[in-house]
């Protein structure tokens, strides 16, 4: 028999510094934990490794600069850069999600939260509650605060969301923190003083919109009334966008958000979303998948797809955006906003399911309409399904220090600390990536699971690829320009 003897390429070891690499677009990719990237032909990544590409060759000052070489590397500025990018590490949670109320109008059928019919007021957020709510969001140690209001359908308790905006701004007379409020709405129980009262007092709205009138109402049914949820989206999201105008507000900052949550009868309809988004004058389509988990597992054979046909979709969204771009439509991506933020600025935007370690009591935390506390709201949903193990204390009875040590927390964040997950801590994605533990328990039953094997890992690997393959391509650099509009932050200021 012959014996298989494998040979490792030739290394100069003493020239490189520190990078993982995969294979994209025809090319090595190089990627290291400072968020810096490169490609190379397969030849010049032979010849990285080997030593013999020299000082001459055009991509050596790149090379250097992003230290993928060790020579005179500049070990204090590499430093800088990964510690700008994980600025948020000890900061504390920043994103505060209050159910104010389970109860909801609506029964949409890719719902996997833990919902309750309308006539259950005991399932409404007291204000006593709403107050220790504030005491306790208050005492987080970051700079920056959102109050995020969510349900059921929020705005059923009105009460709550009025108390805790009013009350957590006279707190922060003292704090001096910066301070947001959000709410997150079906818009079908909307009303004219609700709606005054929102823009009078600066809080956000976000809200769904899944597409054309046929796939919106079959997906987000409307109990017990022959009305179309469709209609009354778009009549409160242009009423709200038109009050920002006459009240001054920029309406590239002051609008209404929408997220499309994408079902079976979403493929196939790419570009009829996009033209319903932009029609509409949203600069923002964010394409979300279902989740494979919770209370949504009743519906899935009707509403549910493969990963690779939900991708598939994506990637036609995504070409489909990126051509309008080119044609000077102005609208982004969301998810792919998220990612290339990461990829083309020295920051990190944050955000709580895509980070390491992951944001689930580190970033954000959730708080039940009892007062119950937890890491996040899907932690609060396997709470709902009878599973108590991750309700992490109870507002007006535990404190922030016994909250943010608790042992269920810090699972989460070795759960999701990549540097040490199999596959993570050697895949070229690290950088641009994150874990959300949370999503692999529900899933599999394991808060460590198996990475490369989930949706996730899937879903974040391939919008990845696509965009740094599109990069890669982009030899007039209008990809980039176009790229790097999509992560300009601008604050919102009232």
């Amino acid at each position: 028999m012959k014996k298989l003897t494998l040979q490792a390429p030739a290394l100069a070891e003493e020239r490189l510094g520190f990078f993982r690499y995969g294979h994209l677009a025809h090319q090595v990719l190089l990627t290291n934990d400072a968020g810096e990237w490169q490609f190379l032909s397969e030849a010049d990544f032979t010849g990285l490794l080997d030593g013999s590409l020299g000082e001459d060759h055009a991509a050596w000052g790149e090379l250097h600069a992003k230290g993928f070489l060790r020579h005179g590397i500049d070990l204090d500025a590499l430093a800088d850069k990964v510690r700008r990018k994980k600025s948020w590490l000890g900061m504390g949670p920043h994103l505060h999600m209050v159910v104010t109320t389970l109860r909801c109008n609506q029964g949409c059928r890719y719902c996997h939260a833990s919902r309750t019919d309308m006539d259950r007021v005991d399932t409404d957020m007291s204000l006593a509650t709403a107050k220790k709510v504030v005491d306790f969001v208050m005492s987080s140690p970051s700079p920056y605060l959102c109050f995020e209001y969510q349900g059921g359908e929020p705005t059923v308790n009105m009460d709550a969301i009025q108390f805790i905006v009013q009350m957590s701004r006279e707190r922060n007379r003292e704090e001096g923190k910066r301070l947001e409020h959000s709410l997150v709405s079906n818009l079908t129980r909307m009303d004219e003083d609700k709606a005054r009262w929102l823009v009078d007092n600066d809080v956000l709205l976000c809200t769904s919109l899944d597409g054309p009138q046929d796939l919106h109402d079959w997906n987000r049914t409307w109990a017990g009334t022959k009305n179309s949820a469709y209609d009354s989206v778009l009549h409160w999201m242009q009423w709200f966008n038109q009050a920002y105008i006459d009240k001054g507000r920029d309406p590239n900052l002051w609008h209404v958000d929408a997220l499309m949550t994408s079902t079976r009868r979403s493929l196939g309809r790419a570009r009829e979303l996009v033209d319903l988004y932009v029609g509409l004058g949203i600069k923002n389509i964010r394409v979300r998948p279902l989740n494979h988990y919770g209370f949504a597992l009743g519906t899935w054979k009707s509403i549910g797809y493969d990963i690779e046909e939900y991708l598939a979709f994506y990637e036609e969204v995504l070409d489909y955006v990126i051509e309008l771009n080119r044609q000077g439509v102005e609208i982004i991506e969301g998810t792919a906003a998220i990612f290339l933020q990461k990829m083309l600025t020295p920051d990190d935007p944050n955000f709580i399911d895509l980070r390491s370690p992951g944001g689930a009591g580190l970033g954000g935390l959730a708080y039940n309409y009892d007062g119950g506390i937890f890491p996040s709201d899907e932690a609060r949903m396997v709470d709902a399904m009878g599973n108590d193990a991750f309700r992490i204390g109870t507002v007006g009875v535990d404190d922030y220090r016994s909250v943010s040590q608790h042992p269920t927390v810090k699972a989460l964040a070795v759960a999701s600390l990549q540097d040490t997950l199999p596959a993570c801590h050697t895949c070229w994605n690290k950088p641009f990536c994150g874990v959300d533990p949370m999503h692999s328990y529900m899933t599999s039953g394991d808060l460590w699971g198996q990475r490369p094997a989930s949706r996730k890992c899937k879903e974040y690997m391939t919008i990845s690829r696509l965009l740094l393959e599109r990069l890669a391509q982009d030899e007039s650099g209008e990809l980039e320009a176009i790229f790097r509009r999509w992560t300009v932050q601008r604050p919102r200021e009232a």
